[in-house]
């Protein structure tokens, strides 16, 4: 009997998850692709430190024509001779501020078509909404998300034209601020949950093409630019991020390419990553029909998780503003 009931029980999971998996099969868009690396011509903004200069020197490994982007020419060949040393390529460098929408014109015409964007760059500073002044707002963003829309918008029509050298990939560095609103990022996160909506509209308007979109979601990474950021923190906001285990660029760098390679809309780099890309999957792409799986059937648990979360930072929040205030 006792074998009877745990077989009806089986079954009673088993049937209604197969059809689930079976539906998701069919309705799971864009479809499942694979981007080539070898031979192809990646472009890489933000190319000279970081995640960048990591992503440069992998796909340099890996066979790719690889060019870089950034602003300052002694960065720029500082790079170039890194990723000669480490792989025995050489990169083509290119000086430009992305916020110059004719100067990146002017670049990627200088480069030739792309087959690989990664749109890397990316400034922070960790400041509340009331210490942030226009011009410090209006520069986040304008680095962050028009800078990647002039990137984007100078380099598709390239894309477009590719003929037959096989998919292309515009991949944006977004950040987990940009899965979820911290306190201490109002600019950066604003910046950033617009790389989202930018990556759902653009992988519509692209898909006819046979250009995939990613959006990369890293936790806090140990950059040149990390080190900066932690020094304009407010305690409150070092408590609540920590949450978060740092990561290495190369570790960030090897994920975000092989997210690339497989067509992946939202690339995860840690545990909590993928829990907040489970919880705030949304309207999001979604090539993999088992991850659609985890994404119907774990959304009222995450839920449960993310208002954990909430809760806990909250109380955070409370705690130390009582203890600033008692002082």
């Amino acid at each position: 009997m006792a074998l009877l009931f745990l077989l009806w029980i089986l079954l009673i999971v088993a049937i209604p998850c197969s059809l689930l998996l079976l539906l998701l099969s069919f309705l799971v868009r864009p479809r499942p692709v694979k981007i080539p690396i070898k031979g192809r011509h990646v472009f890489i903004s933000g190319g000279s430190s970081g995640i960048g200069l990591s992503l440069a020197r992998l796909a340099a490994a890996e066979g790719a024509r690889v060019s870089i982007l950034a602003r300052s020419p002694d960065k720029l060949q500082e790079a170039r001779q890194s990723i000669r040393l480490a792989t025995g390529v050489d990169v083509a460098v290119f000086s430009a501020d992305v916020r110059d929408a004719e100067a990146v014109r002017r670049t990627l015409d200088e480069a030739g078509p792309v087959d690989v964007l990664i749109c890397n760059h990316g400034v922070f500073v960790a400041r509340e909404l009331d210490l942030y002044d226009v011009e410090g707002l209006k520069f986040t963003i304008d680095v962050n998300l028009t800078g990647t829309f002039n990137l984007i918008k100078a380099a598709l029509p390239g894309m477009k034209n590719r003929g037959q050298r096989g998919p292309g990939s515009i991949a944006l560095m977004s950040s987990q601020a940009g899965q979820v609103g911290i306190y201490g990022y109002t600019a950066y996160s604003a910046s950033k949950f617009g790389l989202r909506g930018l990556g759902e509209a653009l992988q519509q308007e692209v898909i006819v093409d046979d250009i995939h979109v990613s959006l990369i979601f890293p936790p806090n990474t140990e950059t040149p630019g990390f080190e900066e950021e932690i020094k304009t923190r407010s305690e409150i906001t070092r408590i609540i991020a920590a949450s978060s285990a740092t990561m290495k660029a190369d570790e960030v760098a090897m994920l975000t390419l092989n997210g690339i390679k497989s067509g992946t809309f939202s690339v995860t780099c840690n545990f909590n990553g993928i829990l907040l890309a489970l919880g705030s999957a949304s309207l999001s792409p979604q090539r993999s029909f088992l991850v659609a799986f985890l994404e119907v059937v774990g959304a009222s648990l995450m839920r449960l998780v993310a208002l954990y979360f909430q809760w806990s930072w909250y109380k955070t929040i409370e705690k130390w503003h009582s203890q600033k205030n008692s002082k």
